[in-house]
């Protein structure tokens, strides 16, 4: 039988392991890029923690960031997990502004670790890059935490940063922060461009090496890959233009709200109360470089949640 002051102590751990869980999160969620994935991974080591002689763990912060560090790479370096997240076949999950799965973002280096650009890149990265990566740049980590966090020396720990650094800045977004007003802006004649027709002005907003990504609703088995900004308008201007087949492969007829997701300037489609669909922008100096289009419902679970519990400004397109 419990003792009084077991149960005491019990609690107590419990809300140790709570008060950690939310950083533990949004920890997971940058290195695997799945919402879903960091949730189980964080699960995982609430079990570890109960399971564990806590008497023993000195840093309870430090046990449980090695803990989850170690189930994340774990799961990265899965078989399965290889297939799933293929070269060609994969986006990250996106998450609504204000999400705390988002976690810090004090610091461009923190705001751009859970940019869909960078959660994409880091899949050409080792696990032990991309873990020495986030822990140093958007944790500030010491390269001494990080060798005791992976188990490697702080001399290994340093050249993984620079891979990684090299890796993320080759493909970083060019040019300054867009600021929220004008990425607004850019979204908006983007949209209205598309839906009127208008290529020559579609052609103007986005960069000459433009890049459009979509996964196909979850349809197919390879990303859909557009490149060249006429190329990129043509597809826009036929998926903007609104059809009873797209209507009913929505569920109905949408509203287009412009949102923030991940940290970009976004346009979510919504049935109800429900988004059907996500496209991202990345923005550099006035003009569009990668636009994302993210439609599996899988991928959508959680932005889908959080859009319910939020409050949304009138929309773009009340009737799509």
């Amino acid at each position: 039988m419990l003792r009084v002051d077991d149960t005491v102590a019990d609690r107590f751990d419990t809300d140790r392991f709570e008060a950690s869980r939310t950083r533990l999160a949004s920890l997971a969620y940058r290195l695997l890029g799945s919402a879903a994935d960091a949730e189980d991974a964080v699960q995982d080591a609430y079990l570890h923690w109960q399971a564990a002689d806590r008497r023993l763990i000195n840093v309870p912060e430090a046990w449980l960031t090695k803990v989850v560090t170690n189930l994340c790479l774990d799961r990265l370096r899965s078989a399965q997990a290889r297939r799933e997240r293929a070269v060609g076949a994969w986006l990250p999950e996106p998450l609504l502004a204000g999400d705390p799965m988002l976690g810090p973002a004090d610091t461009f280096e923190q705001r751009e670790s859970v940019s869909l650009a960078v959660l994409t890149v880091m899949e050409r990265l080792s696990p032990h890059e991309r873990a020495v990566y986030l822990l140093r740049e958007a944790f500030a980590y010491s390269h001494a935490e990080i060798a005791g966090i992976l188990d490697i020396t702080e001399s290994a720990s340093q050249q993984h940063l620079h891979r990684a650094r090299s890796r993320i800045t080759a493909v970083r977004r060019r040019g300054a922060e867009a600021d929220p007003a004008s990425a607004r802006r850019i979204v908006e004649e983007f949209l209205t461009a598309a839906a009127s027709g208008r290529t020559e002005r579609l052609v103007a907003l986005l960069t000459d090496d433009a890049t459009a990504i979509s996964d196909g609703a979850g349809l197919t088995a390879t990303l859909l890959r557009y490149t060249t900004a006429p190329r990129i308008a043509a597809v826009a201007r036929a998926g903007f233009t609104s059809t009873p087949a797209k209507r009913r492969l929505a569920g109905g007829t949408s509203a287009v709200h412009y949102a923030v997701v991940n940290g970009a300037p976004a346009i979510l489609f919504v049935v109800g109360d429900q988004v059907v669909g996500a496209v991202t922008f990345d923005i550099a100096d006035g003009r569009i470089t990668t636009v994302r289009g993210i439609a599996a419902p899988a991928r959508l679970t959680r932005l889908a949640a959080a859009w319910q519990r939020h409050e949304p400004d009138t929309p773009l397109i009340a009737q799509w």
